[in-house]
């Protein structure tokens, strides 16, 4: 879910669910059994360790494809449950490091009922899971919170919390959505920039390779460098503590052990991913199933807090803000929000945490009539 700067090969991205809108020639299709065959290989070296969480929290619930982490303080208020991206990196983007962390930031912003996907790499017996079987598992989650939650959907976690915020309009109240791609045609990244180029049939290709399944830890190094320069670490997370620093120190490695730790996906899941989301748009044009019911966006009137990252290389903001004409929601229950910094810093940063999600969590945390007001230019 962190895209380095310093990109340096041209088939990094094969990795990322988004990169699928582009139609290959039968040459180039053909071509890609052999270039990706070249490119992918076999991981060496010894297996990263799961990172470490650094807030205190416990499994409310473990299903064979995610657990449910609950960093709750008291039962008072409706839960707030956090979807994090099942992509290539870890859940733990979320509750990185002290004052790194966005689940200590919403507790300290007065949220008591808080948890989160906490993921889990897909095995082998996996592999067929598709979109839906990850819907059925949220809705499982939700269910054992009570049946009723406020979402907050990051990035991946995003599309995903609006569909099921459409599948089951009565067991959300609130929706967050960051960074989230819903509209792909809305706006290009550089990342649509790569789609472009990108034969489609590499990603079926890819999941060959991986005996029916995206191996994370084999395609990383393609995704960008398998180290992150120091520099580029302490930009992303917008620390004051210098380079060289015990502290500083202390922040790069518990990013750097967050980076080398990676996920495996289903193959059917991520070819759903590229071939729904991104090469059909179907969220954005209605013709998304999900659970056997098409999704209509524009039934919704679920209360919306939008927020973009505005130099984001992976998600162009319109393609998030385009969910404010998708849907039925009144215009004065959205807000709209756009953070000062690329993808991985609206979720790590410390300025970005410290300014934009407390007024999320203070907006969840309002009833809904205040939520609903209509907010002063």
């Amino acid at each position: 879910m962190y895209e380095p700067s310093g990109r340096q090969y041209p088939h990094l991205a094969f990795i990322w669910p988004a990169l699928a809108a582009a139609s290959a020639s039968e040459l180039a299709a053909l071509a890609a059994k052999h270039f990706v065959g070249l490119a992918v290989g076999e991981a060496d070296g010894a297996l990263p360790c799961e990172p470490n969480w650094a807030t205190p929290n416990a499994i409310a619930l473990e299903l064979r494809s995610v657990r449910l982490r609950d960093f709750s303080t008291d039962m008072d208020g409706t839960p707030v449950l956090l979807c994090a991206p099942f992509a290539l990196h870890g859940a733990a983007v979320a509750d990185l490091a002290p004052g790194h962390s966005l689940v200590a930031t919403m507790r300290e912003a007065g949220l008591r009922r808080l948890f989160l996907t906490d993921w889990r790499s897909a095995t082998a017996e996996m592999r067929f899971r598709g979109i839906d079987d990850y819907l059925a598992d949220l809705n499982v989650l939700v269910d054992q919170l009570g049946g009723r939650v406020d979402l907050v959907g990051l990035c991946q976690g995003g599309w995903l919390s609006l569909l099921y915020a459409a599948r089951f309009p009565a067991k959300v109240g609130k929706l967050v959505l960051a960074a989230a791609p819903v509209d792909i045609a809305a706006a290009q990244s550089g990342l649509s920039e790569l789609v472009d180029a990108s034969p489609f049939g590499l990603f079926h290709e890819l999941v060959s390779v991986g005996d029916g399944r995206i191996h994370g830890r084999q395609v990383l190094k393609f995704w960008g460098p398998e180290t992150v320069a120091t520099q580029e670490i302490r930009q992303l997370l917008q620390t004051p503590e210098p380079i060289g620093s015990p502290a500083f120190a202390a922040l790069a490695a518990a990013f750097r052990d967050w980076y080398a730790w990676t996920v495996d996906l289903p193959g059917t899941y991520y070819l759903e991913v590229v071939e729904k989301l991104y090469r059909r748009n179907e969220i954005a044009t209605g013709q998304f199933v999900a659970l056997g019911e098409q999704i209509d966006l524009a039934q919704m009137r679920t209360p919306l807090f939008l927020l973009a990252a505005r130099d984001d290389e992976l998600v162009a903001p319109a393609q998030l803000f385009a969910t404010e004409r998708l849907v039925g929601t009144p215009a004065h229950a959205i807000r709209k929000a756009t953070a000062p910094c690329r993808h991985g810093g609206l979720f790590m940063g410390k300025n970005v945490l410290g300014e934009y999600w407390p007024r999320i969590a203070r907006w969840l945390i309002e009833s809904e009539d205040q939520s609903a007001a209509p907010v002063a230019a």
